[in-house]
């Protein structure tokens, strides 16, 4: 019956076949995925675990069995016992303050020069008249003048840290808000970097001066010194900082002043520091 109608009975169970059978294409687009999905999640897992720092483990263990607020010579001797790095690390100091930063009353910004020094120096320009450049270079600014310095900054150059100006040279200095302002290079009469006698302030700066600003969270961070610096040299600078901080407090602030302070190296946990 079928070869009267022109079937071959032999072609069609070789369709069928064929179309019952998944080709290789479909077969591997069938396959699933999460299992290879799982599997890369748990090579990564293992890399991470066999480069992840001996040292930064051992920190944080320490950093554990010493948790909680500590005096201040105390927690120097805990920062001091955490594995260095390869490097001289820097060590910050991190003070949250019970203030509004909303409130421009409450509002904290300076610079101090610490007892013991930073162990870090600043590239410093200073805009003053033709009469001071040559006292101001002396003074370790890496350039000095008036409208000369401020045309070639306009023109792009920014390679230094700080800004000192004298007040006779604010109107030179007003033109350049638009470059220094966005980089916090502004020279202003809070921070000390606006002030008759620039020669000085030249001189600080350049030694490791230090800027201080509260952030919209009402902390302030400053570097306190380096690892290689003595117990004693890092106890006096964090002191001197923080009594710095106690005779700045706002006549309005209301309640706690200092409510938690904490230190650290640059790769080390932190270690909290008793306040009141």
């Amino acid at each position: 019956m079928s070869e009267e109608n022109g079937t071959n009975p032999d072609v069609t169970e070789e369709t069928a076949v064929e179309a019952t059978t998944p080709k290789p294409e479909d077969t591997k687009a069938a396959e699933p995925m999460s299992e290879d999905r799982s599997a890369w999640k748990a090579r990564l897992a293992r890399r991470r675990r066999r480069t992840r720092s001996g040292r930064g483990a051992h920190n944080r263990k320490l950093a554990l069995a010493a948790a909680g607020p500590h005096p201040i010579t105390e927690a120097i001797q805990i920062l001091k016992t955490f594995k260095p790095a390869k490097f001289d690390q820097v060590v910050e100091c991190c003070l949250h303050l019970g203030i509004d930063p909303r409130q421009a009353d409450q509002q904290l910004r300076g610079a101090l020069s610490m007892p013991k020094g930073t162990g870090k120096t600043k590239r410093v320009i200073c805009f003053c008249g033709t009469d001071k450049v040559d006292d101001a270079k002396a003074a370790g600014a890496i350039e000095a003048g008036g409208e000369e310095l401020g045309e070639k900054i306009k023109g792009g150059w920014c390679d230094f840290d700080v800004a000192i100006a004298s007040p006779d040279m604010m109107r030179v200095v007003g033109q350049l808000g638009k470059v220094l302002g966005p980089k916090g290079l502004m020279p202003s009469p809070k921070a000390g970097t606006v002030t008759p006698d620039a020669i000085n302030a030249v001189k600080e700066f350049s030694a490791g001066k230090s800027e201080y600003r509260n952030d919209d969270g009402g902390n302030l961070h400053i570097v306190i010194g380096r690892m290689s610096f003595s117990e004693s040299d890092l106890t006096e600078n964090l002191e001197f900082f923080l009594n710095k901080i106690e005779t700045l407090r706002p006549a309005a602030v209301k309640g706690s002043y200092m409510k938690k302070c904490v230190i650290s190296g640059t790769m080390t946990p932190g270690v909290e520091v008793a306040v009141s």
